[in-house]
């Protein structure tokens, strides 16, 4: 939770520098987030591959453990969906790509940034600030009403690292491996559904 905050603390003093006006002009240049972009990319490839608890967790549990990483992907985009019928003046694709962000805000609102500007990445950043804060919060609720997987899929990609600590105590330690095959699962696909949504 600290590290979030962090985050939003970084962000709020970036958009209180950009107003004040004494932003150095080199870091206006576009061509920096993307390259931004670029290097957080290539270091999600590396956390990918060189995360061992993936093949741990299919060797252990078979490839039925591969369904809560479906089970988040089509709940989030459902929700998504729904709520966009009640959002005045954003599409569907809008809405479906800042869900796809599954709790990885500083990659998604910087792709979303990129490609449809800083209000929907503003609202992306937040949106899934607030989805991590809401498992960190709600952990033992959420295992209460809907289940040891509960906070898992509520965590989208998080559960790799930022909530994993609650997952653990809430859910249990039998539970570990499965929060980090989903968030690494996850994590995988966030570029690839956000960069979808952002193209249609």
């Amino acid at each position: 939770m600290k590290q979030s905050f962090v985050y939003l603390l970084l962000f709020v003093i970036g958009v209180t520098v950009a107003l004040s006006g004494i932003v150095p002009e080199v870091l206006l240049n576009k061509n920096i987030a993307t390259w931004v972009l670029y290097t957080l990319l290539f270091l999600v490839g590396i956390q990918i591959g060189a995360g061992k608890n993936l093949f741990t967790a299919l060797k252990r549990f078979g490839w039925k453990v591969l369904m809560i990483p479906l089970a988040t992907t089509v709940g989030t985009f459902a929700g998504v969906a729904l709520l966009s019928l009640i959002i005045p003046g954003r599409s569907l694709t809008d809405c479906l790509s800042v869900g796809a962000g599954f709790a990885y805000y500083s990659l998604s609102s910087i792709l979303i940034t990129e490609f449809r500007g800083a209000e929907l990445g503003t609202v992306a950043l937040l949106a899934n600030i607030m989805r991590e804060f809401s498992v960190l919060i709600l952990a033992p609720w959420m295992v209460k009403h809907f289940g040891k997987l509960g906070p898992i899929s509520a965590g989208g990609a998080t559960t790799m690292d930022t909530t994993l600590p609650v997952i653990t105590k809430y859910a249990g330690p039998e539970f570990v491996v499965i929060a980090l095959f989903h968030g690494m699962i996850i994590d995988f696909t966030v570029p690839l559904w956000v960069s979808l949504f952002l193209s249609l």
